[in-house]
């Protein structure tokens, strides 16, 4: 089988955003690359000091998820020459792990010839990754507000998004499962209803463009923040210098240790400056939102 040499780009995402557990996560412009070249032999080339940990490895999330679409549909991967390069950090909660995932189901549908639909890739994504937050948004776009169970994904998508990000990253990991580890494994019925409510408020005012009541939902979270603020001694500060700054609200983006702040448009370099002052241990980024998803481009044959 041949083909031609292609790039995929998939963009990170933030997850949750406060309340929207595991079902809520917005595509942002930071980006995983991913270049395929038809080859004789696997070959697999990391790009940058974020991943070089992984020169050497045996398996790698990227091609799990292409080898799980082409197992489902009983064809074989031709041999590839695989480069990967990344602007997202590993397990600090910008969806490293889900853009992989996208990357390699974008990977098997493109050189076997697939075709498979939004959806059907929505649902590989959720097989692997367990939960919608994070590879939905980046397969898609945008926001993405989803449902996965049942064998089913179900989202509505928002693509006109007024509002910039700042994040503040951290230069230690944190796991999904370790701060999967810090939540209980239920809540009182009250706690939950209200939970609910903030939730909803939440997805209503982002529908409706006010970040405004966007960012107090944000900070009124009962599902999880509470129980993983333990993880982040600056988390409160960040949050109260951002908010003096004039954001609309600060989130643990994803499981964290990333803290994201949701800001006006127009203001988000201007507030990045500022916390990257404040807070001289972390690496501060304004990013935007990214309203297409991931993409694929064609490559030339290397010289």
């Amino acid at each position: 089988m041949t083909f031609s040499p292609f790039s995929i780009q998939v963009p990170g995402s933030t997850a949750n955003l406060g309340p929207g557990f595991d079902s809520i996560g917005m595509a942002i412009t930071m980006y995983l690359t991913v270049n395929v070249f038809p080859a004789s032999q696997w070959k697999f080339t990391y790009i940058g000091n974020e991943l070089q940990i992984l020169n050497g490895e045996k398996t790698n999330l990227i091609h799990d998820a292409a080898l799980l679409v082409a197992k489902d549909h009983g064809k074989e991967l031709p041999c590839c020459s695989i480069e990967v390069e990344s602007e997202l950090p590993l397990s600090r909660g910008l969806g490293s792990s889900a853009a992989a995932i996208v990357a390699g189901i974008e990977w098997a549908n493109r050189v076997l010839s697939l075709s498979l639909s939004k959806k059907e890739k929505s649902l590989y994504a959720c097989r692997m990754e367990g939960h919608p937050d994070n590879v939905v948004p980046s397969l898609i776009g945008g926001l993405a507000v989803s449902s996965y169970g049942e064998n089913t994904v179900e989202t509505v998508q928002v693509h006109d998004l007024s509002v910039e990000m700042v994040l503040v990253i951290p230069s230690f990991e944190l796991s999904t499962s370790k701060a999967r580890e810090a939540l209980p494994e239920s809540l009182p019925h009250a706690q939950a209803v209200q939970a609910s409510a903030v939730s909803n408020v939440l997805v209503a005012s982002v529908l409706t463009n006010d970040w405004k009541t966007a960012g107090k939902m944000m900070e009124r979270d009962l599902l999880h923040e509470p129980y993983r603020q333990c993880w982040f001694p600056d988390f409160a500060a960040i949050k109260q210098k951002a908010y003096d700054l004039g954001a609309y609200g600060t989130a643990i983006s994803g499981a964290g240790p990333t803290v994201i702040s949701f800001v006006p448009a127009g203001s988000g370099e201007r507030i990045r400056e500022r916390l990257a002052s404040a807070f001289e241990g972390y690496v501060c980024r304004m990013v935007l939102p990214d309203s297409k998803g991931v993409r694929i481009e064609q490559l030339s044959l290397p010289a």
